[in-house]
């Protein structure tokens, strides 16, 4: 399967997690559906990158899907061009989501666009023109291939880039210059070199197992003061494609994702935020979903 796939694979399982709260959670992105097609962000506006999340939730959910209309607001961005790499990688899942097909222009056009963004030393970067890859514009990169179907190239190029991101305690970052792993940079340089078909070093999985605290959930940096949905959802992600153990954090971890839930229906990303948005709510669910 796909990365997209895998993922969301994963956040379907949250359904039997969840029991009869799946409706509330389910109610509360529904309500986030706008008539344009796409998915409110932190306004009332239609916005692309939260559109992709409140879109994979209700698939993960098992709701119907207004494909239509959410094809027609997928519609106005056309292959991407004006886009930079995070909207381009949330357009083109929109569009895998939905089974849309680029035509050949399309697709030559979003391959060029991809290709600004590789950078000197063989990886990715979300900004263009940059020296060195970042685990996260690879991880986006590579999501990008699998959902126009393509095959990334030079795929040793990208190896060696997420190489020169890995710290001496098997961490990752997303800068050559930062010298304290990041747990999302280290999820995504975990997932990428997964579907490169790399084994993943066991000091990487244990340094991410590390940074689940206590009281549940996993910190973004070891100096982070407090745990969010992003970095556990992530991580628990990671780990679940490295075959790694998490039965001695899972119930720290549901009860964590639990204190996040509003019985509006959705999630916020930590303790200190209680905004709940499409995003953070997907990923919940993709969390749960790896505890199941």
């Amino acid at each position: 399967m796909t990365m997209r796939q895998d993922m969301l694979t994963a956040a379907a399982k949250a359904k039997g997690v969840l029991g009869d709260s799946a409706d509330l959670v389910a109610g509360f992105i529904t309500g986030k559906f706008n008539p344009d097609g796409g998915f409110k962000g932190r306004t009332d506006q239609s916005d692309l990158y939260y559109t992709v999340f409140g879109l994979e939730a209700m698939m993960a959910l098992g709701r119907p899907v207004p494909a239509e209309q959410v094809l027609g607001y997928a519609n106005r961005f056309g292959n991407g061009d004006s886009l930079d790499l995070v909207h381009l990688a949330c357009l083109m899942r929109c569009y895998a989501d939905l089974s849309r097909d680029l035509d050949g222009d399309g697709r030559d056009g979003a391959l060029r666009h991809i290709q600004r963004h590789r950078t000197d030393n063989g990886g990715y970067n979300q900004s263009v023109g940059s020296t060195h890859g970042t685990a996260y514009g690879s991880f986006l990169t590579l999501g990008l291939y699998h959902d126009i179907a393509e095959d990334m190239p030079d795929k040793d190029g990208v190896i060696s880039s997420i190489g020169e991101l890995r710290r001496p305690d098997g961490s990752y970052t997303n800068d050559t210059v930062i010298k304290v792993g990041l747990t999302p940079a280290t999820a995504a340089a975990v997932v990428v070199l997964h579907y490169l078909g790399q084994d993943v070093d066991s000091r990487t999985t244990e340094w991410l197992l590390k940074q689940c605290c206590g009281e549940g959930g996993f910190l973004a940096m070891p100096q982070a003061p407090m745990p969010d949905i992003l970095s556990t959802a992530t991580a628990l992600h990671a780990l679940s494609l490295t075959g790694a153990s998490i039965e001695g954090i899972k119930q720290p971890c549901l009860d964590f994702v639990d204190s996040l839930w509003n019985p509006a229906g959705g999630f916020c990303a930590n303790w200190a935020d209680q905004t709940m948005d499409c995003e953070y709510t997907y990923y919940a669910l993709l969390a749960l979903g790896s505890l199941s």
